[in-house]
């Protein structure tokens, strides 16, 4: 597709168009005031936005644009191709709990992830089969506490934007805030675009949801939700699997109050490849900073994390492949190979899940991951224990689904081909556990790796039945214990 410029004459200021996906089709200026729009917080506004969308699409394409105002919507507005939502500074539109939203619509395929993914109707902004859409600007979406973070009944919305089976989306310098379940949903779509989109969900529930997605660039995203901050899924909600990947975010600030903040999963459907994560800050996750699962038979493959930094986190790094298998076309179970971790530092805080690596059994370990230069401090505090294996769920996805780790640090599980250069665990508090224990492994290396030792610790690296295990470059302080397994240096 080529590359548009498109200019409001309007308003001060360009909107490009990355590589690859093409701008809202270049045409008029829409005022919503000229369609009816009031913009004085108390009228409802749906219907003169709707006539401006439509209006806009008819010629072509166009920016509808909002002047400083509140404007109010009471019900779903429907968005068209080759339309730009352009909000301007001191910009708002609103929510309302009128309940006169869209109905949600039925979906046969419901069965296979939870109520809020399979429904996409009931929502402040809808469309289906769109190309070229954007909402740029510098102005507001606002849900306005109205928006259900639950299971909304007939008329109540439960997210600020729902796109399903896009192509050509641009978000770009607007604020998305009180989304209710979702701020932003997409599933089925490709060639999307963002830049300086900042979403606060913190008071509800997940920021932005990417689904069954491909070509996607992110970047400087400031994203506060209370749930899932950024998070990238695939469902059955659309009837198949459908692919995922092609995906670039750099230069982000993401927090999740109760959850995860930068996240595959946990619908895995279709396969994931290609995503690329770097310059990123997490200032907190109760659940996962990073995750990685597979519970639906995904393949998670070329996954690349650089220069990313953590604080109060719960668990720093989750991966785990699950068997959960919640999807169409009775799935397999899935696979997580290809990661990488470049300079990742991470404090996590309040309860002690340790970083993590869980495959699923002996046929399927998650594999080919390396870190390098990741160094990571956590709670400590824990006394001596079994170091036998940990109870584990695995049709659950959370890190309190496998029981409390055997080790402070990094606990690794039914994994071949992992990798430590240049990384360290630490403790806050005394921890009688020892720092990293390897169980049912092939082919592990820890090489210029730290650790620090509790006073109680029987040892610091744990083996146990792994083939293939290499400890080098760290010194002769590292206590090892190795139970049925071979060394190969």
């Amino acid at each position: 597709m080529k590359r548009f410029l498109l200019i409001s004459c309007a308003v001060a200021g360009l909107v490009v168009a990355g590589a690859g996906v093409t701008a809202a089709a270049p045409g008029g200026v829409y005022d919503v005031h000229d369609y009816g729009a009031k913009g004085n917080g108390s009228a409802n506004d749906s219907a003169a936005i709707d006539k401006a969308i439509t209006a806009a699409n008819a010629a072509g394409g166009g920016t509808v644009r909002f002047t400083a105002g509140t404007y109010k919507s009471a019900n779903t507005v429907h968005l068209k191709s080759n339309v730009t939502i352009q909000l301007d500074a001191g910009a708002t539109i609103t929510g309302s709990g009128a309940d006169t939203y869209d109905k949600p619509e039925s979906n046969p395929w419901d069965d296979y992830q939870d109520y809020g993914h399979s429904h996409f109707h009931n929502a402040m902004f809808f469309g289906d089969r769109l190309t070229n859409i954007a909402f740029t600007g510098a102005g507001t979406i606002d849900g306005g506490g109205h928006l259900i973070t639950g299971n909304p009944d007939s008329g109540e919305a439960d997210k600020i934007l729902s796109l399903t089976r896009c192509d050509g989306l641009t978000l770009s310098g607007i604020k998305l805030r009180r989304g209710g379940h979702f701020a932003a949903l997409i599933n089925g779509c490709k060639n999307v675009v963002s830049d300086r989109l900042t979403i606060d969900t913190a008071s509800d529930r997940d920021g932005w949801n990417i689904i069954s997605t491909t070509n996607v660039t992110i970047t400087n995203a400031s994203i506060a939700a209370n749930d899932d901050a950024l998070v990238f899924k695939s469902d059955y909600a659309l009837g198949a699997k459908l692919p995922n990947g092609n995906v670039t975010v750099t230069n982000a600030k993401l927090s999740a109050v109760c959850c995860n903040a930068l996240m595959f999963g946990s619908e895995t459907c279709g396969d994931f490849t290609g995503y690329h994560f770097s310059d990123i800050t997490i200032t907190g996750a109760h659940k996962s900073g990073i995750g990685i699962v597979s519970m639906d038979g995904a393949k998670i493959s070329d996954v690349h994390y650089r220069n990313i930094t953590m604080s109060g986190t719960y668990s720093p790094v989750m991966m785990k492949i699950g068997t959960r298998k919640r999807c169409g076309n009775n799935p397999g179970v899935g696979s997580i190979s290809g990661i990488t971790f470049d300079n990742v530092t991470g404090t996590h805080t309040g309860t002690n899940f340790s970083p993590t690596i869980w495959g699923a059994d002996s046929g399927h370990r998650v594999s080919d991951v390396t870190f390098t230069g990741v160094k990571l401090k956590v709670p400590g505090g824990t006394g001596t224990m079994s170091t036998g294996v940990p109870s584990n769920t695995p049709t659950d996805y959370n890190p309190k689904s496998i029981g409390t780790r055997p080790s402070y640090g990094w606990y690794v599980h039914y994994a071949s081909g992992i990798r430590f250069v240049d990384s360290s665990v630490e403790f806050v508090t005394d921890d009688g556990r020892p720092a990293s224990i390897v169980n049912n492994s092939t082919d592990i290396t820890f090489d210029h790796f730290t650790a620090e030792r509790g006073t109680k610790s029987p040892y610091d690296l744990g083996f146990q039945s792994v083939t293939g295990y290499c400890v080098k470059n760290s010194g002769s302080a590292l206590r090892i214990n190795a139970t049925n397994s071979t060394s190969t240096c």
